[in-house]
């Protein structure tokens, strides 16, 4: 039989780690063990190939070790030999180790047979005695049985007023919460607002309400009839973002064929008859030549406010800036590892990035240049977004978040209490509240003014992205 190779082992590790929702450990093994260089066909690998190959190789080493050896017959199934085993020890040792094992066996009901019959002697003796203490151990089981009833009724009457009071608690909390949501920016945060807008005061909306119960309605699935479904076929891989033009009439994807595409989306598509209708669609290549390149995968993209330049993040740690017409404006490099996400400023000046290099990048549109780096992380940035014009918030794998402004060299805030990567943040239309998700399965809600969490939401079963 051929031995298996270490790319074929790697591409097997990949692809579990990937089926497994291993999304970040799979992009590091993919980068740093060159995956989207070897041959192999990822069409011919089956789901849990890896799994499959692990149980199968342990299922004939245990099967050829035990056939191999059945000059003794046992009454029961056997299997003397532990998953370890297999894995350390040569087919030689496992036969010597079933061997010595029946041994004990055969050795083992020997003795067994010996002690029975001494047993059979004291049986005669000790019946008379257990006869003797038989009811005394009846009268104190059901003593302890009684005992064990009354502590039950006990437990129970206190967690009745443990909830009760924590009931009260909750109620005395909902006033100073509701204090706490009034309060919309500090005057720091007023006057940044009024220097982004050449000295003008803006006026932000309301700080959102928060429910913390769910409507039934909203728990209702809702069916979408397929003749309002619209289908845009082009990519040859994966399709990893999308995002809608504020003009309304564009659409714009990002795949791991190495390329974007712009959509124009008419008014008139998702009426009946229009699925079947050509599309036009703008090609942004990322790579010359092949398109399967992984290293160029479009990870992240985001428009401009005014929807005349689109945003791309690509594997290669390189952002791009393209016209509506498909038009390669600028090229920004200096992540030394892939881009997860990218985000325009309001204003438009400025574009900001995060990297797998554990750093954030803050561009100089206009100047085609990198105003400043922000390197406070320990583990790739996974997420970045604005506050405002000259200010954003960061998340990483190292369940940390930090609050960014142009020219500090240290974050303005920090924010912690994750137990897990925190996959993504979102500030408020205000900038006074942050919301975040993470891999430990809370979304938490974070005030400029507190350093911890004012809210901590735990509905989901598993990790949010």
């Amino acid at each position: 039989m051929t031995p298996i190779t270490s790319v074929e082992l790697n591409y097997l590790v990949f692809r579990y780690l990937q089926e497994s929702g291993f999304t970040h450990s799979a992009f590091t093994l993919g980068y740093e063990a060159g995956i989207n260089k070897c041959t192999i066909d990822g069409n011919l690998i089956p789901p849990g190939a890896l799994i499959t190959f692990v149980q199968k190789g342990l299922q004939y080493l245990e099967m050829e070790a035990n056939l191999s050896n059945n000059d003794v017959e046992m009454d029961e199934d056997f299997s003397f030999l532990q998953p370890l085993d297999i894995i350390t020890k040569d087919v030689n040792q496992l036969r010597q180790m079933i061997k010595e094992k029946r041994k004990n066996i055969e050795k083992d009901r020997d003795n067994d047979k010996d002690k029975d019959k001494d047993k059979d002697k004291d049986k005669d003796k000790e019946v008379d005695r257990e006869h003797e203490g038989e009811h005394g151990r009846v009268r104190e089981k059901e003593r302890h049985e009684r005992e064990k009833e009354r502590e039950k009724e006990r437990e129970k009457e206190r967690e009745k007023e443990r909830e009760k009071a924590e009931s009260n608690k909750e109620q005395e909390k909902q006033p100073e919460e509701l204090a706490d949501r009034d309060m919309v920016m500090d005057q720091e945060d007023k006057d940044a607002f009024k220097h982004e807008e050449n000295g003008t005061s803006v006026v932000g909306p309301e700080p959102m309400d928060i429910a913390t119960t769910s409507t039934v309605a909203s728990q209702e699935a809702c069916e979408i009839p397929s003749s309002d479904v619209s289908i845009l076929e082009g990519h040859t891989s994966e399709v990893c973002a999308c995002a809608w033009s504020p003009t309304g009439s564009l659409l714009a994807s990002g795949s791991g064929d190495s390329t974007a595409r712009i959509w124009t989306i008419t008014d008139g598509l998702c009426k009946s008859g229009a699925q079947n209708s050509p599309l036009n669609v703008l090609v942004l290549k990322h790579v010359k030549g092949r398109t399967n390149e992984k290293s160029k995968d479009v990870t992240t993209l985001d428009w401009n406010g005014e929807g005349t330049l689109l945003a791309t993040g690509s594997y290669d740690g390189q952002a791009r800036i393209w016209t509506t017409n498909g038009e390669l404006r600028t090229t920004l490099s200096k992540h030394k590892g892939p881009i997860f996400s990218l985000k325009w400023n309001k204003k438009g000046d400025y574009l900001l990035t995060g990297s797998c290099d554990k750093t954030a990048i803050v561009w100089d549109v206009k100047a085609e240049e990198w105003k400043q780096q922000f390197a406070f992380h320990t583990g790739p940035t996974l997420d970045v977004d604005w506050r405002n014009n000259v200010s954003f918030a960061t998340s990483s794998t190292d369940h940390m978040i930090y609050v960014c402004k142009i020219g500090e060299i240290r974050p303005i805030k920090t924010f912690a209490g994750h137990q897990g990567e925190v996959n993504c943040v979102k500030w408020d239309p205000t900038g006074s509240l942050l919301a975040s998700c993470s891999d430990d399965i809370t979304a938490k809600i974070w005030c400029m003014n507190k350093d911890k969490y004012v809210h901590d939401l735990r509905e989901h079963t598993k990790e949010k992205h």
